[in-house]
């Protein structure tokens, strides 16, 4: 009899920023898994991180800004690989800096109402019902 082996799992952290009415988006890049497919963006907790300090580093890494890390949304779970991908979404503003993209190739600010119009990758997609 085989040996069930318990998928790795993997925390990731993603930021829904807000601005006014509208929704920063970002369009991961070519060399990226899921090229092409928007995001909110975020990344891997490292060891011994909290998901706000990950999410501000992450954010500052991938947008050369500064945010505040506002409540928490939810959290998705999205099989990948065999690796179990915990992604736990905030809120988030931000609060210096103009954004410059190290990862992504392009950001817009949309209206909620135009998130069908964008191809997300999947456990964003999940939350887009939750998001007000």
């Amino acid at each position: 009899m085989k040996k069930r082996v318990k998928p790795k799992s993997m925390e990731v952290v993603a930021a829904v920023i807000r601005h006014k009415k509208k929704f920063l988006i970002a369009k991961r890049g070519l060399s990226q898994s899921f090229p092409s497919k928007w995001e909110f963006p975020g990344g891997k907790v490292e060891k011994d991180e909290s998901f706000q300090d990950a999410l501000i580093r992450e954010i500052k890494e991938e947008l050369s800004v500064e945010i505040n890390v506002l409540e928490k949304i939810s959290s998705e779970s999205v099989e990948d690989n065999k690796m179990t991908i915990n992604i736990n979404y905030f809120y988030a503003e931000i609060h210096s800096g103009i954004i410059e993209l190290t990862e992504h190739s392009d950001f817009r600010w949309i209206d909620k109402s135009d998130f069908k119009s964008y191809d997300f990758i999947i456990g964003d997609e999940r939350i887009l019902p939750l998001i007000f």
